[in-house]
This record gives structure tokens, C-alpha cells and sequence, in this order.
């Protein structure tokens, strides 16, 4: 079987969580005997050398495979599923983008997040199949409505990616002056996230609080992530993009996440994994994966999270227990099972039975 695993705009995305779902698929799959992926659909790598290859070689611009499956939502993933309609290719859609988490991601999401769901009910409804991260996406797509078969499916965690993070824990606690337990969260800096939750429960906790992770200061930068990057409380630490993500899960002790909206959470996996007790919003995604006071403890209200914090910092047993569930439950999202469950979409849309 060969499989074209198409992400558009790859180097942009990856510091991106759909990036870094795409690097774990691919991985997933080189582990999968008889699967051969390709990544680019143009033969020569991009665009301009597909068409000349196309026009001066004969056999067209775009490579061969058997199976398509798109990462994002663009004109290079529109131009595939027109390729796989024409040839009567089947095509997997992954739905890592809904109207529901592009809200509040930088400035205008918020706005744009209507227009986009036509656009993503339209988009995801040429596939023969759509993969999402949860049933809560699952949901959310069916009420646009999408009109296509929808298959959940776990992101997964790349468990090697994380091997070594201890040994970075001085090093990182050094660099950035952190003592005591430390609060963390890792990724993109976005409203949508739980910025201003994040950042007035530091204002009411006597830890150190630190968000590892890309703060967007250009035009399309919100206005509530200036406004807390700027001038953050005197225990918040904004570290920028960190080259390597290991040192984050080093140096933190509780992992806090206090998003408005996810599709899984991939990096509530990657604490997980490294057995970190996570403290998350109580929203239905999170339900779904996890079970409040085993492997997480989830919080609706701001005394809820203080609370939590306060708990987990003052009794290491119970930071213990959650966070040795937590590495169990990070366990049960392997790649390995990942890509078994790819291969077994890609042979249901190859047999016709999505």
C-alpha cells in the first residue's frame, strides 16, 4: 500500500500541534510492514518541478499512491482531492482544524471562526473518510453537518520523543529561575488555551507558574496575549520557543491547562507520559480520555484550580499517584496503535466499507 501523507506548509507547522500529529503518523506508519508513505503529492518535491516532470516526462505532476491523506485544509490539500476524485483515489481527510478551536487563536479567529465552519462542513464532505481526534470533534463535525463518514481516532504520543527529560530538569530550572513546584504549560500561547486563567491563578498561588512555548508577537498577535506577555504577573515566566520540548516536561512538577476547547491535547499526552499529574479544564474531551482524580484532576472554577494546585503541591503522594496513571494512560496512545488503526482506515476506504 502506498500512502501520500500530505501536510501543506510543513515547515511553518512544525512547532505546531498538527505537526506534530503528522511527524507521529508517519512514524506510526514506517513501523507498519507493507506500508511505503510518501509525503509530497508533486513528483520532484514541489509544484513547479511536478508540472515540468508532468509535461516533459510524462506521467503527470502529481506521484503515484494508492491511498491520500490530507493534514490541513489549503489549496495544496484541495488540489489532492481533486487529483483523488479524478482518478478515483481514495482520500482521507484529517479534521485537526474545527470552527470551534480556531476561535480565540489570534487576533480576528474569533470573527473568521463562522465563515471558516461553511468552509470546513464544504472542505471535509469530499472525503471518503475523516479522521478526527476525539468523538467530541466527531460532534462538532456532525452538526456542521459534514457529510461524510467521521472515524476518531487518537493523535497519539510519541513516547521517544520524550526519552532524556529528566536529565534537563537543573539545567532548565537554572536557566529560567524556577524553585519549588513548579506550574507549567507547553505549547503555542493562545487565549483559547487558558492564557488569562493560567496566568490569575499565578496572581493568587504562591508558585512559580512558567508557559514554555512560541508567544506571536506580530500584527495577527491578540490582544490578550500582549496584554499578559507584556506584563505578566512577577511569578509568570513566558520562555519563547523551546528547541528542545523535553526540557519543559524537566523542569515542571504540575502540569496546568486550563483550555476553553481541544480536539484531544496533545501535549496533556506528552505530560502524561511523563508521568506529570495534570491538572485540566473540565471540558468533554477531557472526559472522554480521562478520569477525574485517577489520572487528572479537572476544574470548572477558579477555587477548583487553586485547590488542585495547592493539593498536588503539598502532598507528594498524591502527585505521585497521578502521575504514575497518568504515564498508564499516556501508554494506551502508542504509535503502534496508532498506525494499526491507520492502516485499518486505509484498507476500509481501499475496500469501500467507510
Amino acid at each position: 500500500m502506498r500512502v501520500l501523507n500530505y501536510l501543506e506548509l510543513a515547515s511553518q507547522l512544525e512547532r505546531s500541534g498538527i505537526g506534530t500529529s503528522t511527524d507521529q503518523q508517519r512514524a506510526a506508519l514506517a513501523s507498519v510492514e507493507g506500508v511505503e508513505v510518501v509525503t509530497s503529492p508533486w513528483r520532484g518535491g514541489d509544484p513547479v518541478r511536478g508540472a515540468a516532470t508532468g509535461l516533459f516526462g510524462g506521467g503527470g505532476a502529481v506521484v503515484d499512491y494508492d491511498v491520500a491523506h490530507c493534514n490541513l485544509i489549503g489549496p495544496g490539500s484541495l488540489t489532492v482531492a481533486r487529483h483523488a476524485a479524478l482518478h478515483d483515489r481514495p482520500l482521507v481527510l484529517h479534521a485537526h482544524v474545527t470552527r470551534e478551536d480556531f476561535a480565540e487563536s489570534f487576533r480576528g479567529s474569533t470573527q473568521v471562526a463562522p465563515a471558516l465552519g461553511k468552509y470546513l462542513k464544504w472542505f471535509y464532505s469530499q472525503a471518503d473518510l475523516v479522521l478526527c481526534p476525539s468523538e467530541y470533534t466527531k460532534r462538532n463535525l456532525e452538526a456542521y453537518p459534514v457529510d461524510a463518514p467521521i472515524r476518531p481516532m487518537s493523535n497519539g504520543v510519541d513516547l521517544s520523543r520524550l526519552e532524556g527529560f529528566e536529565s534537563l530538569r537543573e539545567e532548565t530550572r537554572e536557566r529560567f529561575d524556577l524553585d519549588g513546584t513548579v506550574v507549567f504549560a507547553v505549547g503555542s500561547v493562545f487565549e483559547r488555551k487558558g492564557l488569562t486563567q493560567f496566568c490569575e491563578l499565578a496572581q493568587d498561588a504562591d508558585h512559580d507558574f512558567v508557559w514554555f512555548g512560541h508567544v506571536d508577537d506580530g500584527p495577527h498577535a491578540s490582544a490578550t496575549v500582549e496584554r499578559w506577555t507584556e506584563n505578566p504577573p512577577e511569578n509568570v515566566t513566558f520562555s519563547g520557543w523551546m528547541d528542545d520540548p523535553r526540557a519543559a516536561f524537566g523542569a515542571g512538577d504540575v502540569f496546568l491547562f486550563p483550555t476553553k476547547d481541544e480536539n484531544q491535547g496533545l501535549v496533556v499526552l506528552e505530560a502524561m507520559a511523563c508521568g506529570k499529574p495534570v491538572v485540566l479544564s473540565d471540558i468533554p474531551v477531557f472526559r472522554e480520555y480521562f478520569t477525574d482524580g485517577e489520572d487528572c484532576i479537572l476544574c470548572s472554577t477558579h477555587e477548583e484550580y487553586l485547590d488542585a494546585l495547592d493539593r498536588l503541591s503539598g502532598d507528594p503522594d498524591l502527585r505521585r499517584r497521578i502521575g504514575e496513571n497518568a504515564r498508564e494512560t499516556a501508554a494506551e496512545h502508542s504509535l503502534e496503535r496508532v498506525g494499526e488503526r491507520l492502516v485499518e482506515a486505509y484498507e476500509d476506504v481501499l475496500d469501500g466499507r467507510t
